[in-house]
């Protein structure tokens, strides 16, 4: 079973690459718990099933880079792209797509927190393992407030330009 709008996400640790160290977050992979990043913010979380893959790369992704500001304007503090990968390959591709920090990385490289949310895709017979289902989410101080998911994989409800219509509904 899926978690529904109007229930509080689970908490997790995810893990993001930082490039640039900072007092708080030294170079290279860092943890995070869910339910200390999402405490009184209002955050626009999105998940792929992996990072560099085709959709994900040309479309998933690139979609949400390009309506950051609109995001922003509408009062959303963050915008998350989750995938069952490790940190260092979630780094790589946001540095490979120059997200210059308009979206922050984050890897449940052992599909934790996908797991927990019940949005978890088993591609084991593909050779792929246990990934995420494509899906987008608006969390308001970690309730879900609004929730699309594309359970076959492809880009259909999920993408930035319909969450964005979402939240500035």
């Amino acid at each position: 079973m899926s978690i529904s709008v109007g229930e509080r996400v689970p908490d997790a640790t995810l893990s993001e690459y930082i490039e640039t160290a900072t007092e708080s977050c030294p170079m290279g992979p860092n943890n995070f718990q869910v339910a200390d990043l999402v405490k009184g913010k209002k955050i626009a979380v999105f998940a792929v099933p992996g990072a560099f893959t085709p959709t994900c790369s040309e479309q998933h992704l690139p979609g949400f880079i390009a309506k950051a500001e609109a995001f922003k304007a509408a009062g959303v503090d963050e915008i998350w792209c989750v995938a069952v990968n490790d940190p260092f390959v979630m780094g790589a591709w946001g540095k490979s797509l120059n997200v210059n920090g308009k979206v922050r990385l984050l890897a449940d490289g052992s599909a934790v927190w996908t797991k927990k949310l019940g949005l978890e895709f088993d591609l084991t017979a593909k050779g792929l393992g246990v990934r995420s289902k494509r899906f987008s989410a608006l969390l308001d101080d970690g309730v879900v407030t609004q929730l699309n998911i594309d359970n076959d994989g492809g880009l259909h409800t999920t993408d930035a330009d319909t969450l964005l219509k979402q939240v500035q509904s």
